[in-house]
């Protein structure tokens, strides 16, 4: 496709096969299966303090290893996978690696005062131009190169890398929209996502920071209702006033710059070609004789 056929704001129209073919990267059998199962041991890492038994002994400061240790197979699982069925090749590996390397320098700028935290817009914009493989992926490795960027390495690391993991997958997923709604659609979903992972980063160390005796401390063996009644609480009392600055500082950074930014990336990707098979011919004429 030549930039000649390509409309004013540089994107395909939503009609044409070209948009999922160049733009965003196709998920296979193997890769969707890799993405679900990391996912299910996403939900059980941070959700199993809702389901936990009085006596469990368990807490993140010694079980984060062991969720660490099986997080990084399963990720490099899913990049195999997307290997083996094309939906990545070295093209798109050193894309990954670029936005993942201006995504680490993005982080510490914010240093998370106040829930400000740049890096989440370029994980939804580059999650929406190239899906929700890419996205995932770009979003644990952002979260682990920018860790050993600021010596952020910790039990929470983990859980970091899955919620930003699911914040740039969730990009790739929304449905097909251009121009100016597509931007609006990106905001509001970067604002949710923006408070989704703040109460899902809460999930992974509310058990461990409140004695028994507060009226918003997670109770093991208690009712689900009764535990989420005072998660919520919790939220409310120690999280929004971060939570909800990162989520609209997400939104107004993806409002600024979601278009020129979309379309750079999708004419990188074109102009890349990710989606296109390599292969291999003699020259014409046959193959060359040896002197």
């Amino acid at each position: 496709m030549s930039d000649a056929a390509i409309p004013t704001d540089g994107v395909a129209p939503a009609t044409s096969p070209a948009l999922r073919t160049r733009s965003q990267l196709r998920i296979g059998p193997r890769s969707l299966a890799a993405l679900l199962l990391v996912s299910a041991v996403g939900v059980i890492a941070f959700g199993w303090p809702l389901l936990a038994q009085p006596g469990s002994g368990l807490a993140h400061a010694t079980d984060a290893p062991l969720l660490f240790a099986l997080l990084l197979p399963l990720l490099l699982a899913v990049v195999l996978a997307q290997l083996a069925e094309g939906g990545m090749d070295a093209k798109t590996v050193a894309m990954l690696g670029v936005l993942a390397a201006v995504g680490a320098a993005l982080r510490p700028l914010g240093t998370g005062v106040a829930g400000v935290e740049p890096v989440f817009f370029l994980l939804v914009l580059a999650g929406r131009a190239y899906g929700p493989g890419f996205g995932f992926v770009l979003g644990a490795v952002t979260l682990f190169a920018s860790a050993l960027l600021t010596a952020g390495v910790g039990p929470w690391l983990p859980f970091q890398m899955l919620g930003a993991a699911w914040v740039g997958a969730g990009a790739g997923l929304l449905p097909e929209l251009r121009g100016r709604a597509e931007v609006a659609l990106l905001a509001a979903y970067a604002a949710v996502a923006g408070l989704a992972y703040g109460l899902a980063l809460n999930l992974s160390f509310w058990p461990f920071v409140i004695g028994n005796a507060s009226t918003i401390a997670f109770v093991a063996g208690d009712p689900l209702v009764d535990n989420l009644g005072r998660f919520l609480a919790f939220t409310l009392v120690t999280s929004l006033g971060f939570d909800i600055p990162r989520a609209v500082l997400t939104a107004i950074l993806v409002l600024l710059t979601g278009r020129p930014i979309l379309r750079a990336l999708r004419r990188a990707g074109r102009r890349a070609a990710f989606d296109t098979p390599v292969s291999f011919q003699a020259p014409p004429g046959g193959a060359p004789r040896s002197p």
